[in-house]
């Protein structure tokens, strides 16, 4: 049951990340919800790393707080955007 529930919170907590995220970098993301679910959840495993390589802790893995996810998810849309920019040009 405590494996079910951090599974729901991983979602929960990946949604918000992901919508926030979106919001914030300016531009038009074309994406589902699922894959605004997993930019939030990709985002807190990004946001631990940096925690962690920022506090001196080393690498661990794991997920982190709220604002950790959003950072996180701010900086894997950036990358992204970044990376498909010219892509969506280059096929109009």
């Amino acid at each position: 049951m405590e494996i079910l529930w951090n599974i729901i919170v991983l979602i929960v907590v990946g949604a918000i990340a992901g919508f926030i995220a979106r919001a914030v970098v300016p531009g038009k993301q074309s994406m589902s919800i699922g894959m605004t679910i997993v930019l939030g959840i990709v985002g807190s495993l990004v946001g631990n790393l940096l925690g962690s390589l920022i506090s001196g802790r080393g690498f661990e893995l794991g997920t982190a707080g709220i604002i950790g996810s959003i950072i996180g998810a701010i900086v894997v849309l950036l990358v992204y955007v970044f990376a498909t920019r010219g892509r969506s040009r280059a096929v109009r």
